[in-house]
């Protein structure tokens, strides 16, 4: 590996000269390049000419100069070093050293190592002794911080915890029913706040000891003291007790009724993990085990490995719902979107990519699922900061303002379009009538909306806009509208982990996101909840109250009416902006079998399984 580094300074020293040119030159010239003793200099060349790379015919003698030609190529050279990073299990390495060889390598280079790692990715079969070793690997454009089921922000890590832990019950792929899974059964008492599951037998966390009761009042005491404010606390900071009966008996008692705590139950957050061998420490004195590091989980897949960003599963041969097709899944992690693009050119390179956006001709290749879930990506505005959006009227004309439809086409999305509600099943007329259409540009003229934000009072202050990383293009994409409409706009970042706490209330404006999928219920009450702090008192009293009477609803057609209730009075003051919806798509080559979605629209590993490719 050092020796190419060897070769390409050496070329780098010498950039004018070609392959088999030949070139005279001192042995010492050469050193004094490479910065090395004369004698390395020459157990460099001698090692060189061995590999092929170069020629050198030594002269002897006062005056007599040596001569040097090159015959590797530098740009086969630094692509045999990319490939040797990458087979070490560091694809942002290998792809951070591409880059830094672009000003001495053609384009060409990235395209020759794009080709070799799709050959990577994807689906392989190989034969190991008398036994055939099915692996998927494919790259993942996150990082991954933790896979803690109490510390998740990503939905990389979402995913991935799916693969590692079980809960109590599951939901449905359609969103509408709980369906056991670890707890076989349940009953609820009739003020519907004391809740019994009972456990299933013989079900194994992965070093190999039997899930007890024990185990799920570990999970949900871990959960409160590590994450008071996370996901979904207000179910869970609402336990007042869970407790063990027996081996295979676990009572939560709720302070107050809530709705939603079964479907709290089967997200990711709620997994089970085991307790450790110590029981009888207070709960503020256990020392937690590193989870994120090193999970134990009862699900399909068990961690085998976690180096240079690749995270390795294998399939967990004592899962109680039966082992999976896949002996082994392999992510390769990226810190960036475009690093999975320089890495993996088209996404017909893989057997099964999300989200993406296929070409014609691949289209026709290709199968595609249109995921149940989509996005949703929204402004909500911070009525406690005495900025220009303090005024009801600005910002209604703010809100006309958003150019929606130059917004989309800036995105260049082929499955984004507008909305102005969380429930697509509403119409664009239904939206009309209530008063919150997406306004669409043709309508407006961009003076006639300048005079109007004058009129309401806008001075061209700027507006401070707070996101996280991760929308950034999003943020600079609506700064850029709004600045053809005259309204100056900043943007700070603040890390998804930190969203929450007192740095969002510096801003105006906070663009996020919520996935609506079959836990739409739970993230819109969570939305809602994170909304109520930079909401002006009087709406966040109307809120609290709405949301207790929904949360206390046992029909969900009037959950939902009370929902839209409760946004139609958020959308009407303009306290809440949509943006845009973005639908999600999974394409999967013809040569995968047993495709199933999950929340997130992720393909469940456990299912799928893969026939010959020219079949």
């Amino acid at each position: 590996m050092k020796m190419r580094q060897h070769y390409l300074a050496l070329r780098s020293a010498l950039p004018k000269l070609q392959e088999q040119e030949p070139y005279e030159v001192t042995t010492q010239e050469l050193a004094e390049a490479l910065d090395c003793t004369h004698r390395n200099m020459v157990l460099l060349l001698q090692r060189m000419q061995r590999e092929g790379w170069l020629s050198w015919t030594a002269k002897r003698g006062r005056g007599n100069r040596s001569v040097l030609a090159f015959l590797a190529k530098r740009e086969d050279i630094a692509l045999q070093e990319a490939q040797e990073i990458a087979q070490k299990q560091d694809l942002q390495m290998a792809i951070s050293y591409l880059q830094s060889m672009e000003k001495e390598s053609p384009r060409g280079l990235r395209a020759q190592f794009q080709e070799w790692l799709s050959e990577r990715f994807g689906f392989h079969s190989e034969v190991q002794g008398e036994q055939r070793l099915d692996l998927l690997r494919f790259p993942l454009p996150q990082r991954i911080h933790t896979l803690d089921p109490a510390a998740i922000h990503y939905s990389g890590e979402s995913h991935l915890v799916n693969q590692l832990f079980d809960g109590l019950v599951r939901m449905s792929a359609s969103g509408d029913a709980i369906q056991p899974h670890l707890a076989h059964a349940w009953d609820v008492d009739d003020s519907r706040t004391r809740w019994t599951f009972y456990l299933r037998k013989g079900v194994l966390f992965h070093h190999g000891r039997e899930m007890a009761a024990s185990d799920v009042v570990y999970t949900l005491n871990r959960l409160q003291a590590l994450a008071p404010k996370g996901l979904y606390n207000w179910v869970y900071m609402d336990i007042i007790e869970v407790k063990a009966y027996d081996e295979r008996t676990v009572r939560f008692v709720l302070r107050q009724r809530n709705e939603a705590f079964l479907a709290f139950l089967s997200t990711n957050r709620a997994s089970i993990v085991p307790a450790p061998e110590r029981h009888n420490q207070p709960v503020g004195e256990l020392n937690y085990p590193e989870i994120g590091l090193h999970p134990i989980g009862t699900g399909p897949f068990r961690l085998a490995e976690q180096t240079n960003g690749v995270i390795a599963l294998e399939a967990f041969q004592s899962y109680f719902h039966g082992r999976g097709f896949l002996d082994r899944v392999e992510v390769w992690t990226t810190q960036t979107q475009s690093a999975v693009e320089e890495a993996g050119g088209e996404a017909t390179s893989f057997q099964v990519m999300h989200n993406v956006r296929l070409s014609d001709n691949a289209k026709e290749q290709w199968q595609q699922i249109r995921q149940s879930g989509m996005t949703c990506k929204f402004l909500t505005v911070n009525e406690l900061r005495q900025g220009p959006l303090a005024s009801a009227e600005i910002r209604q004309a703010f809100h006309l303002a958003l150019d929606r439809a130059e917004l989309i086409e800036r995105l260049s999305g082929d499955v984004i379009e507008q909305t102005g509600s969380f429930w697509p099943e509403r119409t664009d007329d239904e939206e009309a009538e209530q008063g919150h259409p997406s306004p669409n540009p043709s309508d407006h003229d961009r003076a006639t909306l300048s005079d109007r934000l004058a009129q309401a009072g806008y001075t061209g202050e700027p507006i401070a806009l707070a996101t996280i990383p991760q929308y950034e293009h999003d943020a600079q994409i609506v700064k850029q509208v709004c600045e053809r409409a005259g309204i100056s706009l900043t943007i700070r970042l603040i890390p998804a982990e930190q969203f929450q706490g007192e740095e969002r209330l510096h801003a105006d404006l906070l663009l996020f996101a919520v996935m609506l999928d079959e836990h739409r219920e739970l993230r819109l009450i969570d939305l809602f909840k994170s909304m109520q702090p930079h909401l002006a008192p009087d709406t966040q009293t109307s809120m609290e109250r709405q949301l207790d009477e929904l949360l206390s609803e046992p029909c969900a057609e009037r959950r939902t009416e009370r929902f839209q209730a409760m946004e139609r009075e958020l959308t009407s003051a303009h306290r809440l902006l949509f943006l845009y919806r973005k639908h999600l798509k999974t394409a999967f080559h013809p040569s995968i079998r047993g495709i199933s979605l999950e929340s997130l629209g992720w393909v469940r590993f456990r299912d799928i399984w893969f026939t010959n490719i020219s079949t």
